[in-house]
């Protein structure tokens, strides 16, 4: 699955205005610039889709409290 797109494709995909803002939020959301998040383990590094999920939840719980 992972490496299946390159990020210009993968911007251009979901309509980013250029490579550097979707990298830019990209390292804002999982800390990791996307070339350093692909060159991890597959073990260590969580989906995507995971990594959203935990940061939302955390403003949830942030908000609720």
């Amino acid at each position: 699955m992972y490496g299946e797109l390159n990020l210009t494709e993968i911007s251009y995909k979901m309509n980013y205005s250029s490579v550097a803002h979707l990298s830019n939020q990209f390292k804002k959301v999982t800390g990791f610039s996307p070339s350093h998040y692909k060159q991890l383990k597959d073990k260590r590094r969580n989906a995507l889709e995971e990594v959203g999920i935990e940061k939302k939840n955390t403003k949830i719980n942030t908000w609720t409290q």
